[in-house]
């Protein structure tokens, strides 16, 4: 199993396209500049040394030796040993809604990244539970089965969006029985749905379901996401002007948390119904309810040794520099005038 000890550490890949841009706009400064002082065809003839591709090579060798010590930074690791071990604990399955009344901005930075947040802070206090993450919209779909590897299921949460779901629309229903379907096969095993949803359920019939799952031994908790005064939907736009949906009357749509449809839910689902606003997440609360669960033994394969794989991108990145070292910002007046691809005529 390959992994990364570290993966917090990827999100430097950010840095790249950055350092791309600015090298570009350099680029462009100083081509301008260069014109400034007369003809590019003349000037190149009176500096025949000059060479504007070598300095554009140098800086890409850079980019990728920067990106391979981002990536040994993460220390990659290959799992060599697996072992069988038995814990304590409870499989979690957590229902993400991704409908477009998540990107509602009435919860900062809007209601879906903070729900993202509160699931993040969630996998960071677990132990030996397990959990997988399911996300809905018109229809359910598992996007992390069960598992214990939290920086993995950490790192499928940061590509969650409105887009992972072709179908628009909210059924919550659809999503509490497919995580009733997703957990494991291990019997006498605790188990727990968590909900995370602004409530607005277009779809099917979530209070019944959540019943179904109670009557299992589920327990169903609820965390509702917005203000109950609502917010409008953003749309996406790339002119950078904001705009909101609206209806087929013209009239701007305003997204409301449904708290009545949530608090039933938790209630059938003998579960607990979790406000989070932007102030408070609400996790305490839920993350001492769960633990109130009783934790059963579970058996898991796990590996139990990683080989370091960090010293190969780290040797290529030298290696990189070291070819970056060798190339002149001038043409080599010695070996300038082979071409090695000019076409004879």
């Amino acid at each position: 199993m390959f992994r990364f000890a570290y993966p917090e550490y990827l999100y430097l890949l950010i840095l790249i396209p950055v350092l791309v841009i600015i090298f570009r706009v350099s680029l462009i400064i100083t081509r301008k500049r260069m014109k400034r002082f007369g003809n590019p065809e003349i000037l190149s003839q009176l500096m025949p040394d000059i060479s504007y591709n070598r300095p554009v090579v140098k800086y890409m060798i850079y980019i990728f030796a920067f990106t391979l010590l981002i990536f040994a930074v993460a220390r990659p690791q290959n799992g060599t040993k697996l072992q069988q071990v038995k814990r304590k604990g409870i499989e979690i399955m957590i229902a993400l809604d991704v409908s477009n009344s998540m990107i509602a901005e009435d919860i900062q930075p809007n209601r879906l990244e903070k729900a993202k947040q509160a699931i993040s802070k969630l996998v960071e206090r677990l132990v030996n539970d397990r959990v997988g993450l399911i996300v809905f919209a018109g229809q359910a779909y598992t996007q992390i089965p069960i598992t214990n590897d939290y920086a993995s299921a950490k790192m499928f949460l940061s590509t969650v969006s409105p887009g992972i779901v072709p179908v628009q629309g909210t059924a919550i229903g659809a999503a509490i029985k497919l995580a009733m379907n997703s957990f494991t096969q291990q019997e006498d095993m605790n188990r727990a749905v968590i909900i995370i949803t602004d409530g607005e359920n277009h779809e099917d019939d979530p209070v019944a379901m959540a019943r179904q799952a109670a009557e299992k031994g589920i327990n169903v908790y609820t965390i509702g996401v917005g203000l109950p005064k609502g917010s409008p939907i953003p749309i996406p736009s790339s002119s950078g002007q904001k705009s909101f949906l609206k209806d087929q009357d013209g009239k701007v749509v305003i997204s409301k948390l449904n708290e009545r449809m949530l608090e039933e839910i938790a209630a059938e689902g003998n579960g607990k119904y979790i406000r989070a606003n932007n102030i408070r997440l609400g996790l305490n609360s839920l993350f001492d309810d769960i633990n109130k669960i009783e934790k059963k033994e579970i058996e898991a394969r796990i590996y139990s040794e990683y080989e370091e794989m960090f010293q190969y991108p780290i040797a290529f990145a030298l290696f990189l520099l070291f070819i970056e070292f060798l190339i002149l910002d001038r043409k080599n007046r010695r070996l300038k005038h082979i071409r090695l691809f000019k076409a004879e005529k």
